[in-house]
């Protein structure tokens, strides 16, 4: 599903959702609300199950709540269908484990989490066809088994960021050679599977003791080992892509236990549920973080979700014959009921918009944006604008960034 907001003065007031009803916001500010449907169902929709099936052998919306100076420009994109709460039935059938020997885990990725890189998606561990993740959220689809450590978009991958070896081992298996292309469509998606490539360019690495690890979307021509290699924790392996069945960059690590696939938050099987007796594997701990910011920044035309994933939007400057400044916010795992807080100030230090809405439903991922429109009466004035941006759960700032931008006077 994808809903969205879009101001214009001169346009009637129209609804296209499912409910086809007319919405107006207040007369004094003369704003026009467009509300439209996208087919933008990336995750949900389109699956996401990766898998190293060549290698490996296994199955490897919201509407205005309040605002106290409302926007000229709003506007929200879902990149996935809601995400319905699915917890009905049982999520705790696998036994739990005590691996005689017990890894230890460093994060499969040359980053900084919650700096330059987050964890867009956890393990499935629901074990029917609900959802559950590995904290008993819903920021997983269903039979996923991996982890998926993400950077913000295509433009991180130019500077090359490393995938690294989680553990020590022995390189079992690998594949490269698959071409680096961010999935789009149902049908590129099919073609993929089809092919039965869904983990790209991938390694598989014997961990030792019965524990095995599977690294999926290397970056063409980047995986720097090969079989039979002995590798050590941190080694590189290559450079994150979005080779195989992926619609962003990432690379997906899914641990395995005696063939079993293993949550390395809780440590235990991950059909065995999210309420269970947690020993997590990383060596340095790794907070579970299902909701933040993907990225904000400003933009000269309204942003679109896979515009965002591609690296653009990013111009550190605009000119004063823009017609619109629109400040935009890229985030992941919010739900229902939580509240986005958007402030506009404008290079004389004016508070332009200051804006708040309800997200409706829970979103894997999505974007929304406010800005403004400029007009003879009300131009963009020539100078540094800010935007600050953050998301609220029952009460408490959970996510918060500000940007700036440069507006330059046009000859």
């Amino acid at each position: 599903m994808h809903r969205s907001f879009l101001s214009h003065d001169s346009l009637p007031t129209r609804s296209m959702q499912h409910s086809h009803t007319t919405q107006k916001l207040d007369q004094p500010t003369r704003q026009i609300t467009v509300l439209f449907t996208q087919y933008l169902a990336r995750f949900s929709l389109l699956g996401l199950l990766l898998t190293l099936s060549a290698c490996d052998g296994s199955p490897p919306s919201s509407q205005t709540q309040s605002s106290t100076t409302q926007p000229e420009v709003v506007s929200e994109e879902t990149a996935t269908p809601s995400t319905r709460d699915r917890t009905t039935g049982s999520i705790a059938i696998a036994s739990e484990v005590r691996p005689e020997q017990p890894i230890a885990l460093s994060i499969p990725i040359d980053c900084q989490l919650g700096d330059d890189c987050f964890v867009l998606l956890y393990p499935d561990t629901d074990p029917g066809s609900g959802i559950r993740d590995s904290g008993c959220g819903q920021q997983t689809y269903d039979t996923h088994q991996g982890t998926d450590f993400a950077v913000s978009s295509l433009a991180d991958l130019d500077r090359g960021v490393n995938v690294l070896a989680s553990a020590d081992g022995t390189v079992l298996r690998l594949r490269d050679g698959v071409p680096d292309r961010r999935l789009r469509t149902t049908a590129e998606i099919e073609a993929i599977a089809e092919q039965g490539i869904e983990c790209g360019n991938g390694i598989v690495i014997d961990h030792g003791n019965g524990w095995t690890g599977q690294y999926c979307h290397l970056a063409q021509g980047s995986v720097a080992v090969r079989e039979g290699d002995r590798v050590q924790r941190g080694d590189v392996l290559g450079r994150v892509g979005v080779s195989g069945k992926t619609t962003f960059p990432h690379v997906h690590l899914t641990l395995r236990y005696n063939d079993e696939v293993i949550d390395p938050y809780s440590g235990q099987p991950a059909a065995a549920g999210c309420t269970v007796d947690r020993q997590p594997l990383w060596s340095e701990a790794q907070p579970y973080t299902p909701s933040g910011i993907v990225r904000i920044g400003f933009a000269d035309r309204p942003p679109t979700i896979d515009g965002l994933w591609d690296g653009e939007f990013t111009a550190p400057q605009i000119d004063t014959k823009a017609e619109v400044l629109l400040f935009w916010a890229h985030y992941y795992g919010v739900k229902a009921g939580d509240i986005e807080r958007y402030r506009l100030v404008d290079a004389a230090g004016r508070v332009v918009t200051e804006y708040e809405q309800e997200i409706k439903a829970n979103q894997v991922n999505g974007m929304s944006y406010v800005g403004k429109r400029n007009t003879p009466q009300n131009p963009i004035v020539p100078g540094i604008w800010r935007g600050e941006y953050s998301l609220v759960r029952d009460g408490q700032t959970i996510a918060r960034e500000q940007a700036e931008i440069t507006v330059r006077s046009a000859n």
